[in-house]
């Protein structure tokens, strides 16, 4: 337990940040893993509306300062790679 004010206002925050960091990795990794499905389903309508939303949530991940942006890069990179495969 803490034992200052200050400390006390910090494990506030810290685990109001946890949850919010949680939700948004959470909704960045099931993105990704709908685009995965739709993609082994080789489905290419579904996968296309699946890429361009895993896009946008890892996009709005970056800004809000949950991912840094070069991992952010590397996922829609994989996942630009899983549709080229899809499209060959």
């Amino acid at each position: 337990m803490p034992n200052k004010k200050s400390a006390e206002r910090r494990v506030k925050i810290a685990e109001r940040n946890r949850l919010y960091n949680r939700y948004w990795t959470s909704r960045c990794k099931t993105a990704v893993k709908r685009l995965l499905d739709s993609v082994e389903a080789k489905d290419t309508e579904a996968a296309h509306k699946n890429f361009d939303i895993a896009q946008s949530v890892i996009d709005k991940a970056v800004v809000k300062g949950v991912m840094h942006k070069n991992t952010a890069s590397r996922r829609k990179e994989l996942m630009s790679r899983r549709m080229k495969a899809l499209s060959v």
